[in-house]
């Protein structure tokens, strides 16, 4: 088959997160077994216009918002034998908040990907922007997908696609895989301190300033790692400065591979105190290495990653966050515990299951019959 992957970044944007590599990795899976995989995305500095990586050739144009009227110009032109978009046999059409709407347009089946319901995002993007998101994202999209094949990566986000309208039998939840820790990696000194860490984008509904708060109400050297990089990363130093604590946070931005399994390694505990998760990754990237995660229970995929009590555990406000960190940081059994039981689960997600579960969908839906039921 040759398959169109949709998505407003991939994982070389300076904004690329999760749900990207999640993409990716389903593409490079596909590649991988034999079907031809484009990656349209928007561009950016840091990459060409046109690249191949993993068997998955990239191609990217536009910007922020252009990207999406350029995609389906590239879609119709592919339909009229011009350009690299021709020929589809299926298209994934992912909805980071809004979707490209490339179903009335493709010519071929179109699966819509959406790892969780923006409702608690858009107000970030500003009044007009967020009405227009939220209408586009709650009222629009499940009009013009009615009908078609939707995957999710969780429970909750499938609860909140229900809420949205989308009827439960278009449903198919595909759970992320995680990547192998490297083979190799660094062995770093704790110095004296202990360490929270915390990996994620830096932007506002990560909301990383709750895990500052935490980390200046704690005695004793508590040291919290920041791994990633964003937009908010300028407020957030600012924050640490208010808070009197810029000795105790410390800002890596986006490290190797390997470094920053050695950061989450060196951690006791990682926290993830973000507004709205689809599932999380970040939380099996810590359990790979027996790091408990705690986050709040209303951040939807987090319920479902986190096993409250058993791997992680759940905090349902900031202040609480910061009492259950005290509690494992003074309770070296239960964190333990804790950890022991997320490396144990993280082993059995990979993404070799998930290319294998999404590659069985679209063989299904480019078909016309009916996917097998998953999650």
């Amino acid at each position: 088959m040759k398959i169109l992957l949709l998505c407003w970044r991939d994982s070389t944007h300076p904004q690329g997160g999760g749900s990207e590599r999640y993409l990716e990795r389903v593409g490079e899976y596909l590649a991988a077994h034999g079907h031809e995989v484009v990656y349209r995305t928007a561009g950016h500095t840091d990459a060409p216009r046109r690249s191949h990586r993993n068997g998955v050739r990239f191609s990217r144009s536009g910007g922020k918002y252009t990207v999406y009227p350029k995609a389906l110009l590239g879609i119709v032109l592919g339909r009229l034998g011009i350009g690299t978009l021709g020929g589809l046999d299926v298209v994934v059409d992912t909805q980071n908040g809004i979707p490209f709407f490339a179903r009335p347009v493709a010519g071929v089946p179109t699966v819509l990907l959406t790892h969780h319901r923006h409702k608690e995002q858009w107000p970030v993007a500003g009044r007009a922007m967020a009405k227009l998101g939220w209408f586009l994202e709650s009222q629009v999209a499940p009009r013009v997908y009615r009908g078609a094949q939707y995957v999710t990566v969780s429970e909750s986000s499938r609860a909140d696609l229900l809420e949205l309208g989308v009827r439960e039998s278009d449903i198919t939840i595909i759970h992320n895989g995680v990547d192998p820790v490297p083979e190799h990696i660094p062995r770093l000194e704790g110095n004296g301190a202990t360490h929270l860490v915390t990996l994620s984008r830096l932007v506002p509904h990560k909301q990383i300033e709750h895990a500052m708060d935490t980390v200046a109400q704690l005695p004793g050297e508590v040291v919290l790692d920041v791994i990633g990089s964003g937009w908010w990363e300028e407020e957030l130093r600012d924050y640490a400065q208010q808070r009197g604590i810029t000795g105790r946070v410390r800002f890596h931005g986006q490290v190797t591979e390997d470094y920053k399994h050695a950061l989450l390694d060196r951690a006791t505990v990682h926290l993830m105190p973000s507004r709205k998760e689809g599932w999380g990754l970040a939380v099996m990237e810590a359990a790979q290495h027996g790091v408990p995660t705690i986050g709040y229970r209303t951040a939807g995929g987090l319920r479902d990653s986190i096993i409250d009590g058993g791997t992680g555990l759940l905090a349902d406000s900031p202040a609480q966050l910061t009492q259950l960190t005290a509690r494992l940081l003074a309770d070296a059994p239960l964190t333990r515990r804790l950890g022991q039981a997320a490396r144990q689960r993280a082993e059995g997600f990979s993404w070799e299951q998930t290319g294998t579960r999404f590659e069985e969908l679209l063989t299904a839906v480019a078909a016309g019959a009916t996917p097998p039921r998953q999650g």
